[in-house]
Formats: structure tokens, sequence, C-alpha cells
């Protein structure tokens, strides 16, 4: 005998069924996130969060922009958002907010990021997850690439005008000057190495001093094959560098700025941010 797989009025009484648990995960957290007030992305908000892994969400103007995660501190990372997005020219704190949640540390295993991307993706709306915001210093392999229009460090570039923290008035080396400018600034600056910097001496005057000032002070202590680029995202310093790079907009030789037209590709589809970037 056949056996019968339906009813006679044509109903089905088996069928596979999906559940999809990093989707339900994703989901919840995002309506969590979602569910939370938002607070600005200052010290005095992250001074009360505690030190554990989570994941959180940046706003711009109350418009989602941003997630991420922590394995270690949410505190911590957040910092490091604040110092990045401090050092940039057409975008303020005062428009930038953030949630956050805590999550076990054996939760991170299920890279809860990844979920809310997924999740966000799903919604069409996730830009600087997309646009280089969270991506690391590139290396020199990079130094030469072209950024696209909707690259955040084109979007917002680095601010010379920044003062930088840490200096004060007085005759150091080059070399401390070099290392106080790298520790005193929230963008990078990468630089080569020389025994000269070790002996030339520098007078750094009184009062705040920008960033633009330390490079014309780096500038005109340097060799003459040396020279200071200020790309769009982070500054470089080599001897052995090409004259020009498409993606630089001012140039600091024998102590004076030269501005320079950078360039940018079309806006379109940026590399991922490296995953796990973390405190």
């Amino acid at each position: 005998m056949t056996p019968v797989v339906g009813s006679d009025d044509g109903t089905q009484y088996h069928k596979d069924f999906t559940l999809s648990i990093t989707k339900a995960l994703g989901d919840q957290l995002a309506d969590a996130l979602d569910g939370m007030g938002k607070a600005p992305l200052r010290e005095e908000s992250i001074a009360r969060l505690k030190e554990k892994p989570g994941v959180y969400q940046l706003y711009l103007n109350d418009e989602f922009v941003y997630v991420g995660k922590a394995d270690k501190s949410l505190p911590a990372r957040l910092r490091n958002h604040l110092g990045k997005i401090s050092g940039r020219q057409k975008i303020s704190l005062d428009e930038v907010t953030f949630s956050c949640l805590y999550v076990a540390e054996d939760f991170s295993a299920l890279a809860p990021e990844r979920l809310l991307i997924s999740h966000h993706k799903e919604m069409g709306n996730i830009p600087w997850n997309n646009n280089g915001f969270g991506n690391k210093d590139p290396g020199r392999q990079r130094d030469s690439t072209v950024l696209k229009q909707n690259h955040f460090d084109v979007e917002f570039p680095i601010d010379l005008d920044r003062p930088v923290e840490g200096l004060t008035s007085g005759e150091i080396t080059l070399q401390d000057l070099l290392e106080k400018a790298k520790a005193g600034l929230p963008y990078n600056f990468r630089y080569g190495k020389s025994a000269a910097f070790k002996t030339h001496r520098v007078y750094v005057p009184e009062g705040e001093v920008t960033a633009d000032q330390v490079f014309r002070l780096i500038s005109a202590g340097i060799p003459d094959k040396w020279q200071v680029a200020a790309l769009m995202g982070y500054v470089i310093m080599y001897d052995d560098s090409p004259t020009t790079y498409r993606s630089a907009w001012r140039y600091y030789r024998d102590g004076q700025p030269i501005d320079a037209m950078p360039e940018a590709e079309p806006a379109g589809d940026i590399e991922a941010d490296e995953p796990g970037a973390d405190d």
C-alpha cells in the first residue's frame, strides 16, 4: 500500500523547518540597543562604563552609523573612537553619541558585532562599517593608495590645527619631538629613523602648539631628502618615499607647508573594516 503524504484537500502535513539562531540573536541585540538611550561620546560618559566586553553602536546626529565590539574593555574601545573623531575636520564630538551592551566573554565567540552587522545590512543602513572608519594604520604599502570619495578619511580628513598634547616649551632633540608628536596626536604619525634626529635640537615655543606648527619645526630640522606628508587619515615622514602622494593634501619641506590637491576615486565599495579590532 502506498503511504498517504497529504490529505484529500491538498494540505501538507510535513515539511522542513529552519531555525536561524544567529539571525535571532542579531535581531535581539539590535532591538536591545535600539531601545536604549544615547550618551555623548565624551570622557564623562565613558568613565561611567564597566570594564567589560560588549558591543556598541555610534550615532551621528542621532542617525545610526557604526556597530563595533570590544573583546576586553568597552571604555577602552570607545576612547579610541573619541580620540579619532576629535582629530578630524568637518565633524564634531557634539554630533556623536553611543549606546552599548555588556556581553559575557564566551558570547564573543559568536562574533556579536557580525550578527549586528548582518541585521543592519538587511535594513540597508550601516554607513561607517563600510567606509574605513574602524580600520587601523594600513602600513607603508598603502601610503600611495587613492581613496574613494565615500571613505571616512576623505569625508573627515585629519585636523592639522589641533594642538599637540603633552608638549612643553623649551629646547629638545628632534627625536624627542617626533616621539611627543606621535603620542600627542589623535591620528597616526609614522616616520623613519635616523641617528641625526638624536643630536639635532629644536626649540618648542611657549603656549599651545598645533600639529601644523610641530610639522613645520620637524621639517626644518630633517635632512633635505626627507619630507613630512599629511595624507587624508594620517601623517608620514620618510627619506625614501615618492616626492608626491596622490592622497596627500599638505607637505612640509624646509619648515614650510605646501598645500596639495588630493585625488579621490568615485564612491564605491571599500575594503571592510579589520575584524576584531579591539582595545
